[in-house]
């Protein structure tokens, strides 16, 4: 008889905040399959338990699922964890969830802390309906796209993002949603815990000021507020741009777009005051 494969959700920063069900699981289980065995090792030792531990991330997960899977066809019972949160909710495991259910073995989940729903919960944002993209493309022009995508969803966006690129995205935000309600999560349930909300202007200008910015990102991007026509002058959403750190050839080229006018068309009319 083939063993249980558990998707056990695993604290996103406070250890406190596991349940009783996940570690009984974690202390049941045959081995545990982990991203990174020193992080789920802080994890265990905290709660005493001691088992035998298998790296299963990105780079070797098409192998190691069909090792483990071969563990759960000879009835061990394996116990599947992240780094933090979820499982699979932008982390390995969809080969071995698949594989699993396609070879008729049992998956159950144990549910517990995802940085995505904590984000949203204390957000202020729409939480009837909601988009979650995991992580951001890395480059810009990939990033630009998908957003372009994203334009016409009339729900609350949520995604993961890296401080090294969080300025990065919020032009790109700006120039292809508009100046749009933004809140920013980061560092949840851990010391320095925050949440920053403002349009994605302000909130560009508020980080850029800051000599670094660190910690784990949930970025959430409110629905757009609809067609309604903005009379601010050019000069002055320009210059409102170029204020909150975007250079003055990005800020005409956003204002262009959110005005339905080509970028030699706005550059004409500043010039023509």
């Amino acid at each position: 008889m083939s063993g249980t494969l558990y998707i056990v959700a695993t604290p996103i920063g406070n250890l406190e905040d596991i349940s009783s069900r996940a570690l009984r699981i974690l202390r049941e289980a045959d081995l545990i399959a982990c991203e990174d065995t020193r992080q789920t090792r802080k994890l265990l030792d905290r709660y005493d338990i001691s088992k035998p531990l298998v790296s299963y991330h990105e780079h070797n997960e098409k192998e190691r699922a069909a090792e483990l899977l071969r563990d759960l066809e000879s009835g061990k019972t394996v116990a599947l964890v992240s780094d933090a949160g979820t499982p699979l909710i932008a982390d390995p495991g969809y080969r071995l969830v698949e594989a699993a259910r396609a070879q008729g073995i049992a998956v159950s989940p144990i549910p517990g802390p995802s940085a995505l729903i904590a984000a949203l919960s204390a957000s202020g944002l729409p939480t009837d309906s909601f988009y979650f993209r995991g992580f951001l493309p890395a480059k810009r022009n990939a990033r630009q796209e998908l957003l372009e995508e994203l334009r016409a969803i009339q729900a609350t966006i949520v995604a993961y993002e890296t401080p090294h690129r969080l300025l990065e995205a919020l032009e790109d935000i700006i120039e292809v949603l508009g100046d749009r309600p933004i809140v920013l999560a980061r560092e949840l349930t851990k010391i320095h815990e925050e949440f920053l909300r403002g349009t994605a202007v302000e909130l560009r200008a508020t980080l850029a000021e800051r000599p670094s910015i660190k910690g784990e990102i949930v970025l959430m991007i409110g629905k757009s507020e609809g067609s309604a026509v903005d009379d601010t002058p050019l000069d002055a959403a320009v210059e409102k741009l170029v204020a909150a750190g975007l250079p003055r050839m990005d800020a005409l080229k956003t204002v262009a777009r959110q005005r339905g006018l080509s970028k030699r068309e706005v550059y004409k009319k500043l010039n023509e005051r």
